[in-house]
């Protein structure tokens, strides 16, 4: 039994004196599709085997009694008095149960313990894992009967409102609708998606965290979603069928956008350029060919870092110190930028050589260790 779960359950019981349902949501990677999202685009995520282990029990009252054992600390309120508080972690659970009140379900007072082993901060989307889990956890518990999708949904929202944060769905529907040895191909705007298989015979995905976290990431991200709205504005002066930029071509935007603005034009032609790397990245993945897919993505972090810009020093690093190497067959830096993790797809035998070289070099580059994880495809959130 992982060691959270254990944690997790002992604690309820120990709390609660009763048995609780026990829920386990993963984090998830994206392996190409970066940005792409809040442009009406594609993704291509997978959940892993990194979770958030939630139990949880109904109550007799209408209370709502939560215990976070990572960070040690416990918060009551009840269901009629919701409202932000200092606590931060409870906003992810709370906007849920707001949201599924705003949808007319029917939710009664509820007991929840959770831990994880989400790393926090390294990109990975331990916030998604907590709404898909409590989501999840509620529509068993009062047995709602909401499908999967739009589970996900829901918890896009309350991060969305509640929370305060403009992400788009992909997080949330990887973690809930993850497949293992499978990743998603999801088209953001109309919520169609297929599996596509990672047949990764001799290869891991070994995540490197930077263990950087620079305060620009959440200002920049706005800054980013209005230049890409932006461009779609110019474009749509002659081909006013274009709502995003899901829908421009390269043609249209050196016609349009590339005489008015270079800087905005940059930005737009990285999100034109990874829709293309992603569609044809899963014809490659469709035919096991994953050394053109890996290719695919080191031209990814290229176009993150030079035209996006939302790169960093420590992330450049990274991908530097491995972008020659026979032995990675792909690497970008993963997640909204300015720190956090790269994703490495890495032959196996050469992991552990690998990673102490790389955490040398980094560590005499920057004074900082990296944190590295082996992340393997799990599916999406179950019960346990």
């Amino acid at each position: 039994m992982n060691n959270c779960l254990k944690e997790v359950k002992e604690k309820f019981v120990e709390e609660f004196k009763e048995q609780p349902l026990l829920v386990r949501a993963p984090g998830r990677v994206n392996l190409i599709g970066e940005h792409t999202d809040y442009n009406n685009g594609f993704v291509l995520p997978a959940a892993i085997n990194k979770a958030i282990y939630l139990a949880v029990s109904k109550r007799e009252d209408d209370k709502i009694h939560l215990i976070s054992l990572d960070l040690n600390q416990e918060y009551i309120t009840s269901l009629t008095a919701i409202e932000k508080n200092d606590k931060h972690w409870t906003l992810y659970i709370l906007g849920v149960v707001l949201q599924l009140q705003d949808h007319g379900y029917k939710v009664g007072g509820f007991n929840c313990v959770f831990c994880g082993d989400i790393p926090l901060g390294a990109g990975l989307s331990s916030s998604a894992a907590l709404e898909c889990g409590v989501g999840f956890s509620l529509n068993e518990l009062f047995g709602l009967n909401i499908n999967k999708i739009n589970l996900a949904k829901y918890a896009q929202r309350a991060e969305n409102q509640f929370v305060g944060v403009k992400c788009g769905i992909m997080d949330q529907f990887a973690s809930m609708m993850g497949k293992k040895n499978q990743v998603i191909k999801l088209d953001c705007q109309t919520m169609q998606y297929e599996y596509n298989p990672l047949k990764m015979d001799g290869i891991q995905i070994v995540l490197f965290d930077t263990n950087v976290e620079h305060s620009l990431a959440s200002s920049e991200y706005n800054t980013r979603r209005a230049q890409c709205e932006a461009g779609v504005k110019m474009i749509k002066e002659k081909y006013p069928e274009i709502n995003s930029l899901r829908d421009a071509t390269i043609e249209m935007l050196n016609e349009m956008v590339l005489p008015k603005d270079e800087l905005i034009y940059r930005r737009c032609k990285y999100v034109v350029e990874e829709n293309i790397r992603l569609l044809t990245g899963c014809e490659d993945l469709q035919k096991g060919d994953v050394t053109s897919f890996g290719k695919k993505m080191f031209a990814t972090h290229e176009g993150l870092s030079r035209d996006y810009e939302v790169s960093c020093k420590e992330l450049d690093f990274l991908i530097d110190s491995v972008k020659d190497n026979p032995n990675v067959l792909g690497a970008r830096m993963m997640g909204g930028g300015f720190g956090g993790c790269t994703i490495n797809l890495i032959k196996e035998d050469a992991i552990d050589d690998l990673v102490k070289t790389i955490s040398e070099k980094y560590l005499s580059a920057t004074n900082k260790k990296p944190k590295v994880y082996i992340a393997k495809i799990e599916d999406g959130v179950s019960l346990v």
